[in-house]
C-alpha cells in the first residue's frame, strides 16, 4: 500500500506523519461536531426550525460550525507542534461545544431548560481555548511549562 491510507499515517506529499491519539480524538470529535452541524443546519433548512428562535439557534449553529473546524486544526497542530497548551486548547473547545452548543440546540429544540446556566460557562471556554492555541503555537519549543 504505497500510495494509500494506514492506520496512524499519512503518505503522499506530505511524507509520513505520524498521528498521537489526542490529535486523532480532537479530529474524530470535530468531524462529529460538524455532521452535528450539517445534520442541525439541514432540518432546520427544511422546516423543523418554523417554531424555534432563529437566532439563537443561528447562533448556536455557528459556533458548532466554527468550533468543529477548530477542533480538526488544534489536532493537525498538535501532531505538528506536541504542547500542553494545545491540548488544553481542544479539551477546552469540546467543554465549549458541549456546555454551549449542545445545550443551546436542546433548549431551542427540545425546549430543556434545566443547564442554561452553564451556556456562558461554554462561550467562556471556547475564549480560553483559543487563548490556548495561541499560546501553544507561540511559546518557543522546548520551554519549560511553567512559563
Amino acid at each position: 500500500m504505497a500510495h494509500g491510507w494506514r492506520m496512524g499515517s499519512a503518505r503522499g506529499f506530505l511524507g509520513k506523519i505520524q498521528m498521537t491519539f489526542l490529535s486523532r480524538i480532537f479530529m474524530a470529535f470535530g468531524g462529529l461536531f460538524a455532521l452535528i452541524w450539517v445534520g442541525l443546519s439541514a432540518a432546520v433548512g427544511h422546516g423543523l426550525g418554523a417554531s424555534v428562535d432563529p437566532s439563537a439557534l443561528a447562533a448556536s449553529l455557528a459556533q458548532h460550525q466554527f468550533h468543529a473546524l477548530g477542533l480538526i486544526v488544534v489536532g493537525l497542530a498538535l501532531n505538528h507542534r506536541p504542547s500542553r497548551w494545545l491540548v488544553a486548547a481542544g479539551a477546552l473547545m469540546l467543554v465549549g461545544l458541549f456546555l454551549f452548543c449542545l445545550n443551546m440546540d436542546a433548549r431551542v429544540l427540545l425546549g430543556w431548560e434545566a443547564t442554561r446556566a452553564w451556556v456562558p460557562v461554554g462561550g467562556s471556554a471556547f475564549m480560553l481555548g483559543w487563548l490556548c492555541f495561541c499560546v501553544g503555537l507561540l511559546k518557543p519549543e522546548g520551554a519549560p511549562p511553567h512559563d
